[in-house]
């Protein structure tokens, strides 16, 4: 959760932004991201939530406390009874006692006479009340190590949650910084369309003043014009990419954005190890711990092998009014019970082998996994590679393109070349510039895909 300060300072950050109207930074955008972005948001409660999982996990090795009231009434013979027997309060009268003459007790007469007679006050008693408070407690001791093996998977998922969680802000890091170097790039091919727009308005006036000298003809202005119009156009579909980046980025940020602080360098690069890249590599680290998890499990599926061993105490207090006589009536029970299952059919055994073939199976999914790490790195730095090289050549190619069209441009006024000629070359200008655009895009989208794998370590 973050600080107050921190708070403070994301908040000041965005008021200043708004007031002076600077752009957004890199840096106060991924502050934003951190603190604002829903689905950032909505991972740290999937972590909050594991973590409940986790203590109530930990909570059953505690036992637990229960508090009982009764409140009966009945005329049931075995309840009223009962009743008596735990409220302390049965009398010899309740046996029938009361229905024979003490005077014929010593006589064989009067000895058949109470084994024939059936007790009225036992059979047929009047309606009672039965009022009970009763506090239990009970305590595993032993459960064959399976709540703690129980604990220990809990706490597992909830490590698996958390990286789960820098999954998730490194993939919206990895998207606010591409956007970011994104924009950088288009605004960089704005920037040389407006400079070839420039030129061409240039050109544009400049062929007027011949025709009206009688140096060059109309078709040549209609060809300047239908370039200078394909050119407005690709600038103004870069406009409405740039829309849309500032659309995503807002939405990304859960904040408006209209103005963003542009990278200095919209080439970054990376100095990534293939071994930095697995040491880092959070679905690694979660095939991990989903690992030790399947050696718990092991654990848990061999627990119905050794006894259960549990404890309980029990404190009660009765009688026919609610709380009367509590401290006369009251009653303790304390015990322990050992329960061992000495055979299921083989239930158990072949629980323990499917346990240890799924413990085996993931230990050779956490390899195959770093395998396919390593071939993914392999594979991205291969791309980076051929890239740079596509870069460095496209760069030079528009360099070329440009001097290229300067001499048409400056052949076409000395009347040794045709404005057919200068708005070929103008076009192989535009080419080049977009090529050189599209490819630093996906160079720089390989190196945050790298950056990603490493979950977010440059």
């Amino acid at each position: 959760m973050p600080t107050f300060s921190r708070l403070l300072g994301t908040s000041l950050l965005i008021g200043s932004c708004h007031l002076w109207g600077a752009g957004l930074s890199l840096p106060a955008a991924l502050e934003l991201l951190e603190n604002q972005n829903l689905e950032i948001k909505s991972a740290d409660l999937d972590v909050k939530s594991a973590h409940a999982d986790a203590n109530i996990a930990q909570g059953y090795n505690y036992g637990s406390l229960d508090f009982s009231q009764s409140a009966i009434r009945s005329n049931d013979a075995g309840n009223v009874f009962g009743f008596k027997l735990s409220s302390r309060e049965a009398t010899f009268g309740d046996f029938g006692f009361s229905e024979f003459d003490p005077s014929l007790m010593g006589s064989s007469a009067g000895q058949q006479q109470l084994l024939a007679t059936q007790p009225k006050d036992l059979n047929y008693p009047g309606y009672q009340n039965y009022f009970q408070s009763k506090l239990t407690y009970m305590l595993p001791l032993y459960t064959g190590g399976k709540l703690s093996a129980y604990g220990d998977i809990s706490e597992k998922m909830e490590k698996i949650k958390k990286l789960d969680a820098a999954q998730v802000k490194t993939e919206k890091i990895y998207e606010t910084r591409k956007s970011y170097y994104d924009m950088a790039l288009l605004q960089n091919s704005i920037d040389q369309m407006n400079i070839i727009l420039k030129n061409i308005s240039t050109l544009e006036r400049t062929t007027q003043m011949m025709i009206q000298e009688g140096y060059a003809k109309k078709v040549d202005l209609l060809e300047v014009e239908a370039k200078k119009s394909n050119v407005e156009r690709a600038i103004t579909e870069m406009e409405a990419n740039k829309k849309l980046l500032y659309h995503y980025l807002s939405f990304l940020l859960n904040e408006p954005v209209t103005e963003i602080e542009l990278p200095r360098n919209d080439y970054p690069a990376s100095t990534l190890s293939e071994s930095e890249v697995l040491e880092n590599n959070t679905d690694l680290k979660k095939a991990k711990e989903g690992l030790d998890i399947r050696d718990r499990m092991v654990d848990v599926a061999y627990a119905p092998f050794l006894p259960q061993v549990g404890a309980f105490a029990e404190a009660s207090s009765a009688d026919n009014t609610f709380l009367g006589d509590f401290n006369d009536h009251k009653a303790y029970t304390i015990g322990a019970k050992l329960s061992w299952n000495l055979f299921n059919g083989g239930v158990d055994k072949n629980g323990v082998e499917k346990a240890r073939v799924e413990k085996l199976k993931t230990a050779t999914q956490v390899e195959l996994a770093k395998k396919g790490i390593a071939l993914q790195y392999d594979k991205i730095q291969t791309e980076i590679e051929s890239l740079n090289a596509q870069v460095k050549s496209l760069t030079k190619e528009l360099e070329l393109a440009n001097q290229i069209y300067m001499n048409y441009e400056g052949r076409y006024h000395e009347h040794l070349a045709s404005m057919s000629d200068v708005i070929i070359k103008q076009s192989s200008q535009i080419e080049k510039i977009l090529n050189l655009q599209a490819v630093k895009n996906k160079r720089n989208e390989r190196i945050f895909a790298l950056e990603k794998l490493s979950n977010g370590v440059k």
